[in-house]
């Protein structure tokens, strides 16, 4: 129920406690924190239980479409998508992010014939409507 709170939060829980019960009502505080906790638990164990019996077998087919959201929590859409597209094989593996593999370098990467290396002191070419 309290996975989230780590002790950094319980920490400022317990000085903010302080401050606003004070030091001689924090312990009755903290008591009635936890019988309520403690009651609310109870209440909901019972409330289960209870749907559990009355329902029988359709409760656990009620739980499934819960179970089914849950899986949606590690969802992945570039893994799904790769498996969509490529059917589970991905045809990057082994790509770096500027688009050479890792076995060749991008400076021998042949170039367009219509592009050449700039020379020392060269501009290189500017077009006005592009930017």
């Amino acid at each position: 129920m309290f996975e989230n709170i780590g002790w950094a939060e319980l920490l400022v829980l317990i000085v903010a406690g302080l401050f606003i019960l004070g030091p001689e009502r924090l312990p009755q505080g903290a008591a009635w924190l936890g019988r309520t906790v403690r009651q609310v638990k109870e209440y909901a164990t019972g409330a289960r239980d209870q749907l559990r019996s009355e329902l029988g077998p359709e409760f656990d087919e009620l739980r499934k479409p819960l179970e089914d959201l849950r899986g949606i929590r590690n969802f992945d859409p570039k893994r799904a998508m790769t498996n969509h597209l490529f059917d589970g094989e991905n045809p990057l593996d082994g790509v770096t992010r500027n688009g050479s593999t890792p076995s060749s370098p991008s400076a021998s990467a042949p170039r367009p014939a219509d592009q050449r290396p700039l020379a020392p002191g060269e501009k290189p070419p500017y077009d006005s409507d592009a930017t």
